[in-house]
């Protein structure tokens, strides 16, 4: 694959969804989890999603269990989960790995189109995040301790 819009994944309700759907969309996609430390990361991204959507911004959560197993639940209580706790309304998709020989195939090209540190590709935990230009490439990576609210601005130059 060459850009985002190739991929497709199975959405928290059980669909398959293409990517190509958000074409022309600015997209941060990020791993999540719901008994993590980076966790209430989960409101920052509401606001960020809220803030922006209008305007062209897609946020895609991807519930992963790789990572301390702190996502131990189903689709349906992390749906709740989601929904409960932090009032989600950005797309949520299925559980899936991100590393390792399972890794989703949105994943693999994630993580080799903006190879972290050092230039490993390895996701190193949850809440990493990638941001998605309207042309499909791969703009940026950021880590875990990088806050939603922090990546606005240049989710701004994007859009």
């Amino acid at each position: 694959m060459t850009d985002f819009y190739g991929f497709s994944a199975k959405t928290i309700d059980g669909g398959e969804q293409s990517l190509g759907a958000y074409q022309g969309k600015v997209v941060l996609v990020v791993n999540v989890a719901s008994k993590c430390g980076f966790t209430p990361q989960y409101k920052g991204l509401e606001a960020v999603y809220k803030q922006y959507k209008d305007q062209g911004l897609v946020i895609l959560g991807f519930p992963c269990d790789q990572f301390g197993h702190q996502e131990p639940g189903d689709e349906n209580e992390i749906k709740n989960f989601c929904s409960l706790n932090y009032e989600v309304s950005f797309p949520m998709f299925a559980k899936i790995e991100v590393n390792g020989a399972g890794a989703h195939p949105l994943y693999q090209w994630l993580k080799s189109s903006a190879p972290g540190l050092l230039g490993t590709e390895g996701i190193k935990w949850n809440f990493t995040k990638f941001l998605v230009g309207k042309d499909g490439k791969v703009v940026k990576r950021y880590g875990s301790i990088d806050k939603p609210e922090d990546i606005a601005k240049d989710i701004e130059k994007l859009l």
